[in-house]
């Protein structure tokens, strides 16, 4: 054993679009121990419960990430509907779920392109985002954003969909799927990406199941914890959900997972705009949550399963809301897969986790 280096790894790195900060413990050019610094960019949203209605913290939540915007002003709504006792019109639900698998599709694009830009292929990068922009241009159509949407309210939707713009949404669906099945060809038939992934960054179902791994991550290494099998709103009423499973455990099987739940949420937007109901999106809200009120949600984001908590004090302000996020979660799980790898595959291990250093340090 020779003598051990410690080489700092980020914030700011060339590949990485995340200001991670890894303490990298080597030797020659085989990392021993990896050591996460978390706190870089803290904001402390979690406190302006203290300075925002329970109905104006929606939009602090949505900004705790850019890319899953949707699915936490969703999870936030969720969790103060059941505080509150709320009971949500069964089309809002329908929508709710649309737009939170479309937002799936968008971030696995996102994350595609990402990972094929760390392992060199440019031009894979660039037709992913390519494809990502046809489902930003739903979204501007559906909502006038295209990142933050600001579409959910406690209670329900901001506005309805038309039935020509459900429509609108399945053709543009439609019209990617022949060339996302050649983007899904090169990500798991061609032989210079199974070099860069196939073997890095293993992790076996035993300590995915040790490290409470979550996500994709976590089902690369055959661990079924999706939280849509539980059945929750619209997602009740899907005739046939199962999560998609891997047994490789490397950057290869997390790679395969993201790319063919692509696939799956759109089977899943399809199915929902055939079953939609007719009625209201919105139902009033009124009042404050009760003091002492508890109420905790789970939420399946792209990253994986992530957890809200929020607690009533008699007033129109939260006394308490905590969310854990799946990177905060999959943090230990990378460290351990990073433990053994080359030097040269900590970018695309690390990438392989799908990290949101904005949500764990919100």
């Amino acid at each position: 054993m020779g003598q051990h280096t410690v080489i700092p790894f980020g914030p700011q790195h060339p590949v990485l679009p995340e200001p991670l900060h890894l303490d990298l413990v080597v030797d020659d050019e085989v990392v021993v121990e990896a050591i996460p610094q978390i706190g870089f960019v803290h904001r402390g949203l979690e406190r302006l419960t203290q300075t925002r209605d329970y109905n104006q913290f929606i939009y602090i939540a949505e900004r705790i990430c850019g890319i899953c915007a949707f699915g936490h002003s969703l999870g936030y709504a969720e969790t103060i509907e059941e505080l509150m006792g709320v009971e949500v019109p069964k089309r809002a639900e329908y929508l709710r779920v649309i737009l939170h698998e479309l937002s799936r599709v968008h971030s696995h694009l996102l994350w595609l392109g990402l990972a094929a830009d760390a392992f060199g292929y440019e031009s894979l990068f660039m037709h992913c985002w390519r494809l990502r922009e046809r489902i930003l241009d739903v979204f501007e159509a559906t909502t006038g954003g295209r990142v933050i949407l600001s579409a959910v309210l406690v209670g329900g939707m901001v506005r309805d969909q038309d039935s020509s713009i459900l429509q609108m949404m399945r053709d543009t669906l439609e019209g990617i799927k022949d060339e996302y099945a050649q983007l899904c060809k090169a990500f798991l038939e061609d032989s210079s990406v199974k070099n860069r992934l196939v073997g890095v960054g293993t992790i076996s179902t035993e300590d995915a199941l040790n490290y409470s791994m979550v996500g994709p991550f976590a089902r690369a290494s055959n661990v079924n914890n999706d939280v849509r099998c539980l059945g929750r709103g619209g997602y009740a009423d899907l005739s046939d959900f199962q999560p998609i499973l891997e047994t490789g455990g490397d950057c290869f099987a997390r790679a395969k997972v993201r790319a063919l739940e692509v696939l799956q949420s759109i089977d899943i937007i399809n199915e929902m705009i055939d079953k939609i109901p007719d009625g209201p999106v919105f139902e009033e809200v009124k009042g404050a949550p009760a003091a002492g009120a508890q109420a905790c949600n789970t939420l399946e984001q792209p990253r994986g399963e992530c957890y809200y908590y929020a607690l009533g004090n008699g007033t129109k302000y939260l006394e308490r809301m905590r969310m854990r996020t799946p990177t905060s979660v999959n943090l230990a799980g990378m460290a351990t897969a990073l433990k053994g790898c080359d030097l040269a595959d900590v970018n695309m291990i690390v990438l392989t986790i799908d990290p949101c250093i904005s949500c764990t340090e919100r």
